[in-house]
């Protein structure tokens, strides 16, 4: 409140651990610590929750959780330092990332103070658009965490750790697409190159194989029966590959020597070079060896050495760029060629960041990767919840003197041979269907009806209000004309499919082709089961959307790749909106090549009543107040309906 009325600018700070100066305070003001917040409240063991503060060390709720058989999925290389709050902020990742996913998928309410100075605490429960995955990545944006409750997972009746070496990266590669392509899933996939090797093994002794090109170091966890089959499968696969040396860690003191080194890694390329700048793009799996290439070539035009360190499992490169900061021109180099990697992961379908998050250090980059629309889209989000604009001000999303710059540099082609003669891929043209619903909002937003005359989204209409039938009766907007699966990507085991198409017809025409939606028998159409978020669940499945708002303009966030951390999750924010955001144009989720039933109970409807924060969002929305957004819950869905809209 103090720094409010006085018009000063704050960062919240944790350990500092963060790799994108997300925590510098670039205007000047007060720097909020959490160090003294370090209270683990509570461990849940019925429900498997904990609720923590957000001082609270990563390790410290690891190790407290073990005491009761569970442990905290998210696993950050700087567990031993970093904080939960700091962990929410950048939506950390890990190496368990690829099986248990990011920090979003274990958090499951948040309490902070928002940028009014109120206190507020928002759930993956609440009634209508999703807030609490607004705060999580925004880096301190939007307001201050001060308490988290997190999911707890019952530690694993078997684990099992792999170290298996090559005689080049690409073999490597080919076994992770191989093992995912089988159907195993597993708890870490993570790929060291030789340099990484040498400087660990240099550095720590941790038992890597001496002259290997490549490691995959891997862990399967599990039922014991279910570890030893996908053992045997991880074995033939990479023997297939020819992998040279294939050894399980059967000691403790094995397996953890083994992830002192992997952790160890950006502390013993510290000692190959003064300095070292680590990356943190992300590509779709199958252009893992595209990507190599552009960091090999990265290394050869800026003559600079590069380590590679990446988690293979879901695309997550760690190129570390040694160099010495005292001099000049190495430093330039060293930036000039961090710079070409993220290019080309953009020009790749990928992503600037997996995990690591934007700050400042990438922030002009975010206009390499996002539309200007998109770009606007974050700054209105930004603007309407701290119009004063106090809360970490200017990180993640690019000055305006930036986009500008970013984009006349970034036209320069860093090289892909897929790539076009920019850095930016084309984006998927729209289907003839979507660019018809995009030009008849933009006659009925530009017309002036939307002042009079809300507009209704409707898809199989399995789950409106009655009452919305007659009350949007001619000023309705029908999705069934577009219900077509736009991209498979067989390889990255990713569904691209518009929002008009029902849920059923999506999951019979994939299971044709062994390919598998983990969602349940929700019935309706896509873009209902989102809108809605009947099964809270499907927030875990999705990985990119297109959004239509009411001004006309299509945004798009994420993608292809399992992990992006690249500017505000919109993408979750949607979710439960019920329309009232934008329209949903189509949607990209993650596939899998083993069938897992869910089995779908449906709770008692909470009442969506748009609250302060949701008028709040909405006007960076839809500022023409064209979409409707329900009053009230559904008249169906208290009698269980029968999916979705």
């Amino acid at each position: 409140q103090a720094l409010l009325s006085h018009k000063t600018p704050y960062v919240c700070r944790g350990a500092g651990t963060n790799l994108s100066g997300g925590c510098i305070p670039l205007r000047g003001g007060v720097v909020l610590s959490t160090a003294l917040m370090r209270r683990i409240a509570q461990i849940d063991t019925t429900n498997l929750t904990a609720a923590v503060e957000p001082g609270v060390v990563n390790l410290d709720l690891q190790k407290e959780a073990e005491r009761h058989g569970l442990f905290y999925a998210p696993d950050p290389a700087s567990m031993k330092a970093c904080t939960l709050g700091g962990n929410v902020a950048e939506n950390s990742g890990g190496p368990r990332t690829v099986k248990y996913g990011m920090t979003t998928q274990h958090v499951l309410a948040l309490e902070a103070v928002m940028p009014d100075a109120s206190l507020q605490k928002f759930s993956i429960d609440d009634a209508g658009p999703e807030m609490m995955s607004l705060l999580i990545g925004a880096e301190g944006t939007l307001g201050v965490v001060t308490k988290i409750w997190v999911k707890l997972t019952p530690i694993p009746e078997k684990i099992q750790t792999i170290l298996a070496s090559f005689s080049s990266m690409e073999d490597a590669i080919k076994t992770v697409s191989d093992i995912i392509a089988s159907g195993v899933v597993p708890r870490v996939l993570e790929a060291l190159d030789r340099m990484s090797i040498e400087a660990v093994e240099a550095y720590l002794h941790a038992g890597y194989p001496a002259g290997a090109e490549a490691v995959l170091l891997m862990e399967l966890d599990g039922a014991q029966p279910e570890v030893a089959r996908d053992a045997a499968l991880v074995e033939e696969i990479s023997r297939k590959n020819r992998c040279v040396l294939y050894r399980f860690a059967t000691e403790a003191q094995d397996r953890e020597r083994l992830w002192e080194g992997r952790r160890g890694v950006y502390a013993a390329m510290a000692r190959v070079a003064p300095n070292v700048l680590v990356e943190d793009g992300v590509v779709p799996r199958n252009r893992l060896v595209e990507a190599l290439q552009e960091i090999r070539r990265a290394s050869a035009k800026w003559d600079v050495r590069i380590g590679l360190l990446f988690h293979a499992g879901d695309g997550n490169l760690h190129p570390n760029v040694v160099y010495d900061e005292r001099d000049a021109d190495q430093t330039r180099r060293a930036k000039g060629a961090g710079f070409d990697i993220l290019k080309a992961c953009v020009a790749m379908g990928g992503s600037i960041s997996g995990e690591h998050g934007i700050g400042v250090d990438k922030r002009r980059a975010m206009a390499w990767l996002f539309t200007p629309e998109t770009l606007n889209l974050f700054r209105k989000i930004k603007a309407s919840l701290d119009p004063g604009h106090l809360s970490n001000p200017d990180k993640i999303i690019p000055l305006p003197e930036e986009s500008a710059a970013a984009d006349s540099e970034g036209r320069e082609n860093p090289g892909t041979k897929n790539g076009p003669k920019g850095f930016i891929v084309p984006r998927m043209p729209l289907s003839p269907a979507a660019k018809a619903l995009v030009e008849e909002v933009k006659r009925w937003g530009h017309g002036g009806a939307a002042a009079t005359r809300r507009m209704g989204v409707f898809g199989m209409g399995t789950r409106m209000p009655s009452r919305w039938r007659d009350e949007f009766a001619g000023h309705r907007l029908e999705t069934r004309s577009i219900g077509a699966i736009l991209d498979l990507d067989r390889e990255n085991y990713t569904v691209r499919v518009e929002a008009g198409m029902e849920i059923g017809k999506l999951k019979e025409a994939l299971a044709a082709q062994r390919f598998y939606l983990r969602l349940p028998e929700l019935g309706g159409t896509v873009g209902g089961a989102l809108a809605t978020k009947h099964w809270r669940g499907i927030r875990d499945c999705v990985l990119g959307m297109r959004l239509l708002l009411s001004n006309g303009d299509v945004v798009e966030v994420g993608g292809k790749v399992m992990k992006d951390v690249a500017g505000y999750e919109i993408q979750k924010l949607v979710l439960g909106s019920w329309g009232g955001l934008g329209l949903i144009l189509d949607v990209t989720f993650r596939l899998y090549a083993r069938e897992q039933k869910i089995f779908l109970s449906l709770p008692a409807p909470t009442p969506f009543a748009p609250n302060r924060w949701h008028r709040l969002i909405k006007q960076a929305f839809d500022p023409l107040d064209l979409w409707a957004m329900p009053e009230g819950v559904p008249d169906k869905t208290a009698a269980g309906g029968t999916g979705p809209t």
